[in-house]
């Protein structure tokens, strides 16, 4: 059997208890003093920053296409100000279409009132003859008739007594020529001077982005030059390609929702389509706002309903077709953030910035992942916001395994399974969380209830993936008659890390936990991959190998046993439970199965050691020995036995002298 690789999955060290996960480094979390402090200065400073934070990200935009132009022989300078000019021109165009829209829009909603009163008037009407509207409406009138018999006076005033009202008095200021200039064009001056700013930035940073680079390198220190290097490469990747990406997917929307708007009678289609480009940068609510729009103008224009769903089945059929293929296909409008992260991380900028805020979320986010990706004092901001998984798969299993929780373990190892083996999982994820429970349980941290509780929970990981190890052993008799078949690859075919099981047709084996519940969860482990592999293995209790139990075993039909140990330490056990299954059964083969850390500092254990036939560092290591043909090593006399015999030949010599 031969498991394939597959290039997506992230590397997984045999050794989990390894000095790197035993000492966990634990990202630096800074105080809250610090968090507060950075979020102030960021919103007291925010018409500083948000300039130059779309300055940096327009830079990033923008910096590939520089690049191109350069590669063609254009001048630094000229190749920068072209691009500039094209990226403000589109944005203008932009501006100018929308803003020309919008005032369309606003003169012609006065004409639509008639159709929403019609929209209105005939919902009333299907709430007639005691509808839920009829309802709604005569409780209204209830509650407000209630109210006001509660608030009436005992008795009305007259025309006498009742007060007269103030008449309302209205100042009136004249405005000079200099008045009314100041109130039009200080409102207009301020977006077009914070515009500039950012052109000028853009240039600039443009212009310097090598300058730039080589400071913030100097910032870090020389030591970190490898690391600043990559981060730098990694955010620029990153950032430019998500924007771009999102651009394309954006533009790939909006073109076909402003033409089927336009073809199915929305007025100002190519607002709604530049609108959707705009709002898709926002993430999850961006969509939902760019179809609400010209679902209200629909409800609006026509008396019917048929226009309202001809606009919503536009928006839905779209947003398949972008969520399904489009964005699959380009497959870089990834960011690299959880889900949760772009939910928060958007009420965070909006809440700090206001609606650009909220566009800038998403690449600004990505550019503190990168930062905490690559620098260790930010580390908590990869980990808090990053999609990548915090714990290692059999940190994660050993942790679900000590929570009672086996069927979010059953979850996972399915998901692993889908591409690799039982044996693989076992090996790589299964025994190394294992390992750290036995490591937890000799260092005295671990409770007598939580080692119940893994192991048991251990066990009924095994029985879940009872199914997994049918489907497998049914594939493997299926591909029994394609293995006797010619190699047409030859030498040149591709090794896997995992070789080749040997079948076990035809042979019988006993696994046995060593010294403990979690001793047994293993022997069960490998009892299942036997299975698969066609052998008839049965698993049994550590409780089993003492000495008044070692003869109520089955061993009639056992050609081999497999006794399984995670303790390193366990020479003594080992030796005496092989010493035992071979004196129960003369011929049986007896192998250990003892998996080690590598940072573990005992001598690795040896056949010759323990008098057993093999020693075993995995549980593929054990299959393939235990399936061997192999005879038995024969069981070696004791200490006091070879002492005995060795005294026999000198008394003989001495007779004979």
């Amino acid at each position: 059997m031969a498991a394939t690789d597959d290039a997506r999955d992230r590397p997984v060290r045999s050794g989990a208890g390894s000095s790197d996960n035993a000492e966990m480094v634990r990202p630096a979390i800074p105080t809250a003093f610090t968090l507060v402090g950075v979020t102030a200065v960021l919103y007291l400073g925010r018409e500083v920053f948000l300039p130059l934070a779309v300055a940096f990200l327009l830079t990033f935009a923008l910096a590939p296409m520089v690049s191109a132009l350069r590669k063609r022989s254009l001048p630094k300078l000229p190749a920068v100000i072209l691009t500039v000019v094209l990226a403000f021109m589109a944005i203008g165009l932009f501006s100018f279409i929308v803003a020309s829209q919008v005032t369309t829009l606003a003169q012609n909603i006065p004409t639509y009132q008639i159709n929403i009163l019609e929209k209105v008037r005939s919902l009333k009407e299907m709430g007639a003859n005691g509808g839920i509207i009829e309802r709604l409406s005569g409780a209204v009138e209830r509650v407000g008739a209630e109210l006001e018999r509660g608030t009436q006076q005992p008795s009305a005033p007259t025309a006498e007594t009742e007060p007269q009202k103030p008449l309302p008095v209205e100042i009136v200021t004249r405005q000079t020529t200099i008045d009314t200039l100041k109130n039009v064009i200080v409102p207009l001056a301020s977006p077009f001077a914070t515009a500039g700013l950012i052109i000028v930035v853009v240039i600039f940073m443009l212009l310097e982005r090598e300058d730039l680079r080589d400071r913030f390198i100097r910032l870090v220190g020389y030591s970190d030059l490898h690391r600043t290097t990559e981060a730098l490469q990694d955010a620029g990747k990153r950032v430019g390609r998500y924007l771009l990406m999102q651009l394309v997917v954006n533009t790939s929307y909006a073109i076909p929702v402003a033409i089927g708007l336009w073809l199915i009678g929305i007025p100002n289609a190519p607002l709604w389509g530049l609108l959707g480009l705009v709002l898709r940068f926002v993430p999850y609510i961006g969509p939902a706002i760019a179809m609400l729009l010209p679902l209200l103008l629909a409800l609006a224009i026509a008396p019917g309903w048929s226009l309202v769903l001809w606009t919503a089945a536009l928006f839905i059929v779209m947003e398949l077709i972008i969520n399904n293929i489009v964005e699959p296909w380009l497959y870089g409008s990834r960011t690299g953030l959880s889900p949760l992260a772009i939910i928060v991380s958007a009420i965070f900028w909006t809440w700090l910035w206001g609606p650009l805020g909220l566009i800038l979320s998403t690449p600004l986010t990505v550019c503190l992942v990168v930062l905490g990706r690559h620098v260790p004092q930010f580390a908590f901001l990869d980990v808090l916001l990053g999609n990548e998984p915090v714990l290692e798969p059999h940190t994660r299993l050993y942790q679900r395994l000590l929570a009672g929780d086996p069927d979010e373990a059953t979850d996972n190892a399915e998901e692993f399974l889908e591409d690799r083996y039982l044996v693989d999982y076992y090996d790589r994820i299964g025994i190394p969380a294992l390992l750290l429970g036995e490591q937890d349980r000799q260092r005295g941290v671990m409770s007598d209830e939580q080692r119940r509780k893994l192991a048991a929970s251990a066990q009924a990981l095994v029985s879940n993936l009872e199914e997994v190890a049918q489907e497998e052993e049914d594939e493997e008799e299926d591909a029994s008659s394609a293995k006797e078949e010619p190699d047409l690859l030859g030498e040149d075919a591709e090794e896997t890390e995992t070789p080749d099981l040997p079948d076990g047709e035809g042979k019988a084996l006993l696994c046995l936990g060593g010294r403990g519940e979690i001793d047994d969860a293993v022997a069960a482990m490998l009892a299942q991959v036997l299975e698969v592999q066609g052998a008839a293995a049965t698993s049994a209790s550590h409780v089993a190998l003492e000495p008044g139990n070692v003869g109520l075993l089955d061993l009639k039909n056992a050609n081999t046993a497999v006794v399984a140990f995670l303790n390193s330490r366990s020479a003594a056990h080992a030796r005496y439970a092989v010493r035992r299954l071979k004196r129960a059964k003369r011929g049986l083969r007896v192998g250990i199965l003892l998996p080690r850390l590598e940072d573990d500092e005992n001598k690795p254990l040896t056949a010759e050691a323990v008098n057993a036939d093999f020693v075993a560092a995995s549980i593929a290591e054990a299959v393939i020995s235990g399936l061997s043909d192999k005879k038995a090593v024969p069981l070696k006399a004791t200490a006091s036995r070879l002492s005995r015999k060795r005294t026999r030949p000198k008394a003989a010599a001495t007779a004979k002298a």
